[in-house]
């Protein structure tokens, strides 16, 4: 089943599941509600051509865990180009839910904080079942399904975040969170580890790899962060892959800026589109200067 959060009409937030090119409309208020009741939930009758909506975040999660460093390749990747800091596996934090946008909606370039915004292809686990302190084995238990997320990142903050050891205003700023297109069940999905991962910026290949080639698999990566205990709907991310800007010989060349289109894909998940525009662009007015103590 694919899960999708809309506007139809004049109708807000609304919950349902596509049928081909139909989105039927299901009776839960939010995909949130949908997971902490078990997926039991009726339908309310009502049917909406897809063109005719329009698709918003498929889930704002309670707590978003993150996961850095588990594609070896995109530590490589860094090393090779002498990134500040190593991008090892277990570095682990907690996103910013208000961060999170969906489909076709602008990620704001802040030029007040940043001059190196960069994107990260991410496959994010959706959390089906509360749960705390259990085994790889029992954490397919929990998972529900899959969802594309693209993991925004200002590399000058994070840079000096790093000096500390952690990494986390980088990628919380309003808008750095894109996540869609919808959420694709855990039935419909044969093996997460076997699908191929593509971003591109402007129709041009950034990002190619494999969900194979992950350090750690899902079933290791849920089950390391349950004990931080999970609620129905949360979110568990897996790391990005190597062709970050930040890694090529001239990563201002390929930072992003207003004006470029990103879409990140994942096999079987759909195409996870947005555009990036200027503060003015965004709200119509300058933007406000930027406090800095650091």
């Amino acid at each position: 089943m694919k899960l999708v959060t809309f506007d139809g009409g004049p109708d807000h937030g609304l919950v349902g599941r596509l049928d081909g090119d139909t989105v039927v409309e299901l009776e839960v208020p939010s995909t949130r509600a949908y997971f902490e009741r078990e997926g039991q939930v009726g339908e309310t009758g009502r049917r909406f051509a897809l063109a005719d909506v329009r698709l918003r975040a498929p889930i704002v999660p309670k707590k978003f865990f993150h996961t850095a460093g588990n594609f070896r390749e995109h530590h490589e990747d860094l090393v090779r180009v002498d990134w500040s800091h190593p991008v090892n596996k277990g570095i682990v934090f907690f996103q910013n839910v208000d961060a999170v946008i969906g489909p076709d909606e602008p990620i704001v370039y802040p030029a007040n904080l940043t001059r190196e915004l960069d994107y990260e292809l991410e496959l994010a686990i959706v959390i089906g079942r509360p749960g705390r302190f259990f085994s790889a084995e029992q954490a397919v238990e929990h998972i529900a399904g899959y969802v594309v997320f693209n993991d925004i990142t200002a590399r000058d903050i994070q840079r000096r975040e790093m000096e500390s050891g952690v990494f986390s205003f980088s990628k919380a700023i309003e808008t750095f969170c894109p996540i869609g297109p919808y959420i694709v069940t855990a039935d419909e999905i044969d093996d997460p580890h076997t699908l191929d991962m593509e971003l591109r910026v402007n129709g041009d290949v950034r990002q190619k790899s494999h969900t194979g080639r992950m350090s750690v698999s899902i079933p290791q990566l849920v089950a390391y962060h349950s004990p931080q205990t999970y609620s129905a709907g949360d979110l568990v991310t897996t790391g990005t892959v190597a062709g970050v800007a930040a890694s090529t010989e001239d990563p201002f060349a390929n930072y992003l800026k207003p004006g470029d289109v990103v879409e990140a894909e994942i096999e079987g998940l759909g195409v996870l589109r947005n555009p990036v525009v200027s503060w003015r662009e965004a709200y119509g007015e300058d933007e406000p200067p930027a406090e800095q103590w650091v």
